[in-house]
């Protein structure tokens, strides 16, 4: 590149950045100038053609029609970009030992039934019956006793209810850890599912190569007074996927082993599961404090 051109390039983005100099919010300022340079330096890095902008235009139009009030296809682009959690990592700083955060996902509703200690959150959704217990701590490793513990997740079919259509409410619910910290539930154990592909990002992910597929998981979100909101996952130990999560959403603390029972294997609550083979897993969960 001659001199006169890259003299060029770095004016106009200097004039652009410039013009975000007299921004009233300072915040809002950083943010422009920042992204200002850094879209720059991306058109100049891989030399964008016109014809290509033309197509990122046209993508991201397709983008915004294909969102409603069902679905986010821009956070999808942004979940399969990393994007999304990477802004999770940024917000969730390690802290000690306290457990890790992922993706928050599209799927969560509010007003989950509440469900006793013991009590199952399938509601009639389809799927091997997984036992789920587990502590709820702070840092210091001392009990945190009523907080709440909302889970949510897919069908054996790979679908959450609020996929269906039909106003049901199955694979989810919420409870409170007990004056101890502990918590328990049945569930069903986690199956990998395919994120919507079938509008723009999904032509995406098929033009790159990539799969669709996240792997197998539970979520969890933990509140309790004076410390961090905790939204995570646990991921099936085992699973082929975990290596190629859509939304890189995995994290290997967060890996688990849903331990296989045989069908007649004494329940940790005597329930009857009427000779059905059933799986059990334990996660202790640790909050950092709050900020």
């Amino acid at each position: 590149m001659s001199t006169e051109q890259d003299d060029r390039e770095r004016q106009l983005t200097d004039r652009v950045v410039a013009s975000f100099d007299d921004t009233p919010d300072p915040r809002l300022k950083e943010v422009m100038q920042a992204l200002t340079r850094h879209l720059h330096a991306f058109v100049r890095e891989v030399r964008l053609t016109e014809s290509e902008w033309q197509r990122a235009i046209a993508f991201l139009t397709a983008t915004g029609h294909a969102t409603d009030d069902r679905r986010q296809e821009f956070i999808l682009l942004s979940d399969v970009l990393g994007a999304s959690m990477q802004t999770v990592t940024v917000n969730n700083r390690a802290d000690a030992d306290a457990t890790e955060a992922t993706v928050f996902g599209p799927f969560f509703v509010e007003g989950s039934p509440r469900i006793e200690h013991g009590g199952d959150i399938s509601f009639g959704a389809s799927g091997r019956p997984c036992w789920v217990e587990g502590t709820v701590t702070g840092t210091g490793g001392q009990p945190v006793a009523g907080a709440r513990i909302e889970v949510w997740e897919a069908d054996d079919d790979g679908f959450y209810d609020v996929q269906y259509g039909d106003d049901r409410t199955a694979a989810r619910g919420h409870l409170f850890s007990d004056d101890d910290g502990r918590y328990r539930f049945w569930a069903i154990e986690p199956t990998p599912y395919p994120i919507p592909h079938d509008g723009p990002v999904g032509e995406l992910l098929r033009a790159t190569g990539r799969s669709p597929m996240r792997a197998s998981h539970l979520h969890f979100m933990v509140e309790a007074p004076g410390w961090r909101t905790l939204v995570t996952h646990i991921f099936v130990r085992g699973d082929a996927l975990l290596g190629s999560d859509s939304v890189f959403g995995v994290r290997d603390s967060l890996v688990k082993d849903f331990e296989p029972q045989a069908p007649g294997t004494a329940t940790p609550d005597g329930r009857d599961l009427s000779g059905q083979a059933w799986s059990r897993v334990r996660f202790d969960i640790v909050l950092a404090p709050g900020s």
